[in-house]
């Protein structure tokens, strides 16, 4: 691969052995990088050329490829980013109940007073969250 600096030469159509297309195809189905990318790290002209090897030699199905992604395989989609944070929202809503609950008991059967920030926390209430500025 060439840096940002160094143009990678043009290539012609003769230019390209069986053993570049093959080595193009395994680092884009590897996903060290994606077609896209594969075609201006190596200067490849024709927009289609990585994709027609692809699916040519490749072993992956390439007959409908993914739109080029900018999230990263880490990355969770959206929708089940949501709904994972929407789980733990409610995990940690269930767990604000039982200690509310636990603290309205210690002070009701044990006379137990809470210091005054657990009071003010009991202000908040899920949908009406305040910021102090």
């Amino acid at each position: 691969m060439y840096t940002e600096e160094e143009q990678p030469p043009k290539r012609s159509r003769r230019d390209y052995e069986l053993d570049f297309k093959l080595r193009v195809v395994r680092e884009v189905e590897s996903g060290r990088m994606s077609y896209h990318e594969a075609q201006k790290a190596y200067g490849i002209q024709g927009k289609s050329t990585v994709l027609v090897w692809l699916r040519k030699h490749g072993c992956l199905d390439w007959k409908y490829p993914k739109k080029q992604s900018t999230q990263r395989k880490n990355e969770l989609h959206p929708e089940k980013r949501i709904k994972q944070l929407e789980s733990a929202l409610k995990r940690e809503r269930t767990r604000n109940q039982m200690y509310e609950n636990l603290f309205e008991i210690l002070e009701k059967e044990q006379g137990i007073q809470l210091p005054e920030q657990h009071k003010e926390l009991d202000k908040l209430k899920p949908g009406k969250l305040q910021r102090k500025i």
